[in-house]
């Protein structure tokens, strides 16, 4: 038997005994219809439904939840959180990415697993931490108020907590992308007599751009959204210390489901916007690997 009969008897046994992926049509038609069911079930048909419950009253019931007080206080407390929390983040997860980047050092595993650390605790648990450290009776509570230095139930405290728990999405983002592209550019520019900020503006930051505009998408809508946390450090009061979610769940508790249902789509409608810009942040970046 020569040695090409042979490979071809081995090719025909290996070709026969490999399972093949259209083997099983319907398995496939099924498994589509397994994922678009449950998404209907659990993502399409609430939010879906969210919009209806929000514009059944019509236009004027939308204008009197958008003009009342206590919601135009919800937005301009969720925005100002937003944006003290994101320009915060951004600078801790560009340093944390560059200083963890290509590099081995021990203690780096534990490092990169205490920055993780907000994706697996609680945001509540996150919340009781903070008031155990800064209420009345916490740590440093007490010496902060005697320098009248308000943390729990006030603006520190909704930031304080907020920061904690959108803290991994942009060194998380930006440490793969940064390990990618390597060290050798940067040392080049080094040898050119380029200085490390000349470094960072001409040469890591427009190799990560994709990856920190993703990780600010992220983080902001993670800011906006955020409940649990901010409910355990704000007190939930009123016109003072009640975000967006805050107020959504207030309504709701108090039978004042319009203006709930209404707060509601204002949200969705940001994560609506959140979602094109990740859809088109993704194509262009793509466009843009595909053309280098």
């Amino acid at each position: 038997m020569t040695n090409d009969s042979l490979n071809l008897q081995l090719t025909e046994t290996q070709a026969r005994s490999k399972p093949s992926r259209d083997g099983f049509p319907w398995a496939k038609g099924w498994l589509i219809a397994f994922v678009f069911g449950y998404l209907a079930l659990v993502l399409l048909i609430p939010a879906l439904n969210v919009f209806i419950q929000a514009l059944k009253g019509g236009w004027p019931s939308l204008v009197d939840t958008f003009t009342s007080q206590h919601f135009l206080n919800a937005v301009r407390l969720t925005i100002i959180t937003t944006a003290i929390t994101v320009p915060l983040n951004t600078i801790f997860g560009l340093c944390a990415a560059i200083s963890l980047a290509n590099k081995n050092f021990p203690g780096r595993a534990l490092l990169i697993s205490i920055i993780d650390l907000p994706f697996s605790i609680s945001p509540v648990v996150a919340g009781l931490m903070l008031v155990l450290l800064f209420g009345n009776r916490g740590w440093f509570g007490p010496i902060l108020y005697a320098q009248g230095i308000k943390v729990i139930f006030a603006l520190p405290g909704i930031v304080m907590a907020t920061i904690f728990v959108t803290m991994p999405f942009i060194a998380r983002e930006i440490l793969p992308a940064l390990e990618e592209a390597g060290t050798e550019q940067e040392e080049a520019a080094a040898t050119l007599g380029a200085t490390p900020w000349q470094t960072f503006w001409r040469v890591t930051l427009p190799s990560i751009k994709w990856s920190l505009l993703y990780g600010l998408i992220l983080c902001n809508a993670r800011a906006m959204g955020e409940f649990g946390a901010v409910a355990v450090v704000s007190g939930n009061i009123a016109g003072k210390t009640q975000t967006l979610p805050l107020f959504i769940e207030e309504a709701h508790i108090q039978y004042n489901s319009q203006a709930a249902y209404t707060a509601a789509l204002l949200l969705a409608g940001l994560a609506v916007v959140t979602l094109v810009l990740k859809f088109l942040l993704e194509r262009y970046a793509g466009v843009q690997y595909k053309a280098h």
